[in-house]
């Protein structure tokens, strides 16, 4: 905050923020004055906003123009703004349709739906696997062409699925047989270990005459158990861009485009701004560190635990001239919802 603002600046401050929201134009002081309950004449509020320009928080595009907002304006208003509350009815339904979800990555994925369908902008969830992952069960399954699929379940409910295509053919019962073992000696190891013992196994001389062992090695080369914990990533609503007005040529809106389609780029951009764990909705203004594309970008996010421990960052990406307090009201609706469900 600039000690510089006093009380009527921040109030012909937020105005002009919230007018420009609303129009997407220049805004005069005509404009402020008319809608002010007091008194205050525009040439007091011309005076005060050329004050504002001169700190940095507002921009004068042309000579006889108004004043739009600076992204430092913008970072003012955003956190001092209220978060406005989801409505009751719009709360009932989030907290229902996250009710019925099980599964954290598909919880993760219906946080992502509701965030855009609150805010009408980009939501972005990351859910991060703990390193320390433990498996409960693996499923395997014969498919045709001398396929399986292989199901590796691990104990914070994550599901992962890989088909293998192996050489030589394999049954149901053989395939019955892998995943008994695998269940029975190593359910409640974590993926680390187990992968530990397998490579250990597989290098023994018996596991070159042992069916079971040769077969098992057949998949565990295949990947049986090779994934690392990479977050899985989700994005939605990315469609809404195209109808707005971000001062883009086409060649800048297909970078960035392109730049949203790279989960590694979202995984850094949730990373940087919302690594510190403070249980508080974050805002940061002004996004260009991550991409020139987002320059006149705003992410509003924070990071909660789903049920299992998976760590989550969910955030909404959207324009500036967003509705800061819509927004913030939503993000930390969904989270407060995803924090109270059970573990």
């Amino acid at each position: 905050m600039d000690k510089a603002l006093n009380h009527r600046a921040i109030e012909i401050l937020h105005s002009i923020v919230q007018a420009y929201v609303e129009t997407g134009e220049p805004v005069a002081s005509r404009f402020i004055a008319r809608r002010r309950k007091d008194n205050l004449s525009a040439a007091t509020i011309r005076n005060i906003m050329a004050d504002l320009a001169d700190l940095g928080y507002l921009d004068q595009p042309h000579t006889s123009a108004g004043r739009v907002p600076t992204a430092k304006a913008f970072r003012h208003y955003a956190l001092t703004a209220a978060s406005r509350t989801v409505a009751g009815p719009e709360a009932d339904r989030v907290r229902e349709e996250l009710v019925q979800v099980a599964a954290p990555e598909l919880l993760a994925e219906r946080a992502t739906h509701l965030l855009t369908e609150l805010t009408r902008n980009v939501g972005i969830v990351a859910a991060i696997p703990a390193s320390a992952q433990t498996l409960d069960q693996i499923e395997l399954m014969r498919l045709p062409d001398g396929r399986v699929l292989m199901v590796v379940v691990t104990s914070d409910g994550l599901v992962r699925n890989q088909v293998a295509h192996l050489r030589e053919p394999v049954s149901q019962d053989d395939l019955i047989s892998i995943r008994n073992y695998v269940n029975r000696n190593f359910s409640g190891w974590s993926v680390t270990a187990v992968r530990e013992e397998m490579d250990r196994l597989l290098l023994e001389e018996r596991a070159t005459y042992d069916s079971l062992l040769r077969r098992l090695h057949l998949l565990y080369s295949q990947g049986l158990l090779n994934f690392g914990f990479t977050p899985l990533v989700y994005l939605d609503g990315a469609s809404y861009l195209l109808g707005l007005d971000l001062h883009l040529t086409k060649e800048k809106m297909r970078e960035l485009f392109r730049a949203l389609e790279e989960k590694q780029r979202l995984i850094e951009l949730l990373d940087q701004f919302l690594g510190a764990r403070t249980g508080e909705v974050q805002v940061q203004v002004g996004l260009e560190n991550i991409h020139p594309a987002m320059r006149e970008f705003s992410l509003i996010g924070i990071t909660v635990d789903l049920p299992g421990g998976v760590e989550t960052r969910m955030a909404v990406l959207g324009p500036m001239r967003m509705n800061y307090p819509r927004v913030m009201g939503a993000v930390s609706q969904v989270s407060r919802i995803l924090r109270s469900l059970p573990q």
